[in-house]
């Protein structure tokens, strides 16, 4: 048999394999690439996200931008956990830009003796420089060929109430007036109001919170649980209140609860019900073919 031949017959068995699962599903690729790349400079502060994608990919691909948690002072977009759930989506056939971003609470912190206010700051900060990095994937289309109408949010913790501020609550002028988040992903997030969730603002949530975190709240209450004369007192709207209004105006949602739940939920989730995140991604933003609202709850 000639080597034309063989791997003729190589590239036949290999697409009836890839052909015989679903991509966006199952984790069809096994060859992942990943680059690094300087979206932009905000105060003279060079700004990165690593960038992950199937070495096979050839159509237009379906983006998950994900935000790293550490209360605005810490943490990494290439931690461990965000690694390997990169990977992972990237195997199914899912984009991922894992972002840097501004770092505006640093030797600040974001606890009850931070002032309201910066508290704030830090939510438009964070979601002014994932704009940004969407922004310059959508102007560099031929290098990342991604699907503009299917771009997903998703964030861990500092990370998550950055992107359901992105969503729900920013006024964004970096990306264009028609551009909407085809879904979003918030592990123990919450928002400072519930305002602007609307029937023309409303897209597929998926929200998982521990009951008894004591840094975000799951349901309304202050961020960190602050008393009311401390400068750091904001009142928040965590997961439960924000799966109601989605149900209230009928949208899609997945809402896991965790009885008993600690913080540590804004990354578990990662790993524990990556299946579950996959769902969500292939039957409420990919595939849709009805209006699904799940409210699941398990004990810690």
């Amino acid at each position: 048999m000639s080597f034309k031949n063989l791997a003729t017959i190589l590239f036949i068995v290999a697409f009836q394999i890839i052909t015989a699962q679903t991509i966006y599903k199952d984790s069809v690729f096994a060859k992942i690439t990943k680059a690094t790349y300087t979206y932009g400079k905000v105060e003279n502060e060079s700004l990165q996200f690593d960038y992950y994608k199937a070495d096979n990919s050839r159509k237009k691909l379906p983006l998950v931008v994900f935000v790293h948690g550490g209360g605005f002072s810490g943490g990494s977009r290439n931690d461990d956990y965000t690694v390997t759930f990169a990977n992972k989506l990237a195997q199914r056939g899912y984009a991922v830009a894992s972002v840097s971003y501004r770092l505006t609470m640093k030797e600040i912190g974001f606890g009850c003796d931070v002032e309201a206010t910066k508290k704030i700051a830090a939510f438009n900060s964070a979601s002014n420089d994932v704009s940004l990095a969407i922004k310059y994937i959508l102007d560099n289309d031929k290098k990342f060929n991604i699907d503009s109408n299917t771009i997903i949010l998703a964030g861990s913790s500092a990370g998550a109430e950055t992107v359901l501020n992105m969503v729900y609550v920013y006024d964004n002028t970096i990306l264009p007036l028609n551009f909407k988040y085809a879904g979003v992903i918030s592990l123990a997030g919450a928002l400072s109001t519930l305002d602007k969730i609307n029937n023309n603002t409303a897209i597929p949530t998926q929200l998982f919170h521990g009951t008894a975190d004591n840094l975000v709240p799951y349901n309304f209450a202050p961020h960190r649980f602050c008393n009311s004369n401390d400068k750091g007192f904001i009142m928040l709207y965590g997961s439960d209140p924000i799966a109601e209004r989605l149900k209230g105006l009928g949208i899609s949602y997945y809402f896991h609860s965790i009885n008993g739940g600690s913080h540590d939920w804004s990354y578990l989730p990662m790993t524990t019900y990556f299946d579950e995140i996959i769902d969500f991604l292939y039957y409420d933003v990919i595939h849709i073919t009805s209006i699904r609202q799940t409210h699941r709850t398990t004990n810690n």
